[in-house]
């Protein structure tokens, strides 16, 4: 069975960092592009980090280069992201997606076919 799980959100303070994990269960992620998105709410899902598994290729948002790390353990089937130096517009519900390809990965929600059901991350004092 093809599962997508995100875990790892919660309440940080400005400044802080939090690690989110995603198990791709099912899925060999040697064969997949994996995507994280974050939706704020009454926003529109935007896509913050990506990761072509194949050639290690990344590729994030402009408001999150320098900060968010994307990495993967091919061992776990465990994709995660890495947030330090958050900001309180960094609040959103955090997607992990998953896309079969090997083309370099692209920010584009509608390119991927599999989603968790979202980790929040809440930026605040």
């Amino acid at each position: 069975q093809l599962q997508v799980v995100e875990s790892g959100g919660g309440l940080v303070q400005p400044g802080g960092s939090l690690k989110l994990s995603c198990v791709a269960s099912g899925f060999n992620l040697d064969y997949y592009a994996i995507g994280w998105f974050r939706q704020a709410p009454g926003g529109e899902r935007e896509g913050v980090a990506c990761l072509t598994s194949d050639s290690g290729i990344t590729n994030y948002q402009t408001s999150v280069k320098g900060r968010f790390t994307i990495s993967r353990d091919g061992a776990k089937n465990t994709v995660y992201l890495q947030m330090n130096s958050l900001k309180p517009e960094d609040t959103a519900v955090y997607y992990c997606a998953i896309r079969y390809s090997f083309r370099p990965c692209i920010l584009d929600k509608y390119e991927y076919d599999y989603w968790g059901q979202g980790t929040q991350v809440t930026v605040s004092s």
